[in-house]
């Protein structure tokens, strides 16, 4: 083992050797100094990436360049840079990261690259379509809001039943009915609260989260494998996936037994697979890990975006007022829907100002170059790792006045329509930008308007709000209590 050590080590440092060698003949952003083999590593804040990286971004410019291990990255901190860069085909490949390219080898999504990735891109917002995420009105929308609200009205219900003057922590009734939505849209399955196999799942989930935020150094350092310490986090991590692709094919066989046509993920990739349109690109290992990263992605964002978005309206009573005042006036006793989307615009912006304030992935979702390329008058090689840093954007005074403060307003034009300011990137941009982005929009928008109709949400007395949260893949609230009293 230690001569395995010794060897990962040499060829890092030959790695770095290389670079510094042949920096001198390109022309790459400014940025730090590293050191060799950790390069920037050292100084970047475990608990607070995002913030180390915000503070080179403000001092370095723009277009900043670092190595982080055995990866050379650059950060993007302007919103028209980010949009520009990210719409070449040069920058739609996924960053050389360790576990990504190892672990996921490639299949998924979110790790897809090339012909792979366009094809599958392409699978996954058809389906959307079908499955009526748009921003039209008619049946297929309709169909849609229905199943977003069996998890609103469940989640409200459960609430109602739950809350008590001390308040409760509503994660794992949120956690419950935002991922039984993404499980009845993923898999065309749903689970009671206490099946044993869906509190596995959750829990399963939950530690892999935590597990890969702790073994980040492998991404960087990939002979750190060779330890004791990150081995065992890796059988954990390698474990976990075989275990939940297992689950999967229950779910499959269970599927194929009934024959029962479905709006689902899953009966939509097994009849391409069936039906041979997948040109080679329906394979199993890629259906498990579509499958995966359709229910992790989707989510995990929208359920982390939401907690955000009840911390601030119990931190904020004077503006929930406001959104409530306005849903009375505007919607009297009228349940809210989407149709409202275009009336309740102080509800919409409190909702833009918690993704601007609270990036779910504070250091966006990193791309990686395909080729050789440039960014502006600078080169940037092959293999990079490119970070739309979102914090840095969404943070930087000189596009939003007093940018560590909550004010919905800023995203509200004079004449009172709605309005989305250019640094605004909840989505990121580009060939990679989420392709479920409206279908997002419609679920925070049914929970956040169902919620505020139906709950004063508030802090517990003599409680006070952490809004620092605790950043691992995403920047989650810290455990808290909130009480829901219902306005009927």
């Amino acid at each position: 083992m230690i001569a395995l050590i010794i060897l990962g080590v040499s060829l890092v440092l030959l790695i770095y050797v290389f670079f510094c060698k042949n920096r001198k003949s390109l022309r790459l952003p400014p940025g730090p100094p590293g050191v060799p083999l950790f390069g920037y590593l050292p100084w970047i804040d475990p608990v607070r990436p995002h913030v180390s990286l915000t503070e080179l971004a403000r001092k370095y410019g723009p277009i900043c360049g670092l190595r982080m291990g055995s990866v050379y990255t650059v950060l993007l901190s302007d919103p028209q840079l980010v949009r520009q860069t990210f719409a070449k085909d040069a920058f739609a490949g996924r960053a050389p990261l360790y576990l990504t390219h190892g672990m996921m080898q490639g299949y998924g999504l979110i790790c897809a690259e090339g012909d792979l990735w366009r094809d599958q891109r392409r699978f996954v917002a058809g389906c959307l379509k079908n499955f009526g995420m748009t921003k039209l009105p008619g049946t297929k929308r309709d169909k849609m809001e229905q199943r977003i609200l069996v998890a609103v009205n469940e989640c409200t219900s459960k609430l109602k039943e739950l809350t008590m003057e001390d308040g409760i922590d509503p994660l794992e009734t949120l956690h419950h009915c935002v991922g039984n939505m993404m499980n009845d849209l993923v898999f065309g399955k749903v689970y009671n609260e206490n099946d044993q196999v869906w509190k596995w799942l959750r829990h399963l989930q939950e530690e892999g989260v935590k597990h890969i935020g702790v073994a980040g150094p492998l991404n960087f350092l990939p002979f750190l494998r060779f330890l004791p310490r990150y081995g065992k986090v890796m059988e954990s991590l390698i474990g976990g996936k075989l275990k939940t692709h297992q689950e999967y094919q229950k779910i499959i066989d269970e599927h194929r037994a009934r024959r029962e046509k479905m709006d689902s993920f899953l009966a939509a990739f097994d009849e391409a697979m069936s039906t041979n349109e997948g040109n080679g690109y329906f394979t199993q290992p890629q259906f498990y890990h579509l499958l995966a990263d359709l229910y992790g992605a989707g989510t995990d964002t929208t359920l982390t975006t939401f907690r955000w978005f009840l911390l601030f309206m119990a931190a904020h009573p004077d503006e929930q007022k406001i959104i409530q005042d306005e849903m009375n006036e505007l919607l009297g006793q009228k349940l809210p829907s989407l149709e409202d989307r275009l009336l309740l615009i102080r509800l919409e912006a409190a909702i833009a100002e918690t993704q601007r304030l609270r990036s779910v992935v504070p250091v966006g979702i990193p791309h990686g170059t395909i080729e050789d390329t440039q960014i502006g008058d600078y080169d940037v090689p092959k293999g990079t790792m490119v970070v739309p840093l979102q914090w840095a954007i969404h943070t930087d005074p000189s596009y939003w006045h007093d940018p560590l403060s909550f004010k919905p307003e800023r995203f509200i034009a004079e004449d009172g329509s709605l309005v989305k300011p250019k640094a605004f990137l909840p989505y990121q941009a580009g060939k990679r930008m989420c392709v479920g982005d409206e279908l997002a929009k419609m679920i925070l928008f049914l929970f956040a308007a169902r919620f505020l109709h139906s709950f004063v949400i508030s802090v517990p007395s003599g409680m006070r709000i952490d809004l620092e949260g605790e950043c691992g893949i995403t920047l989650i609230p810290k455990p808290h209590r909130l009480v829901f009293t219902s306005r009927e």
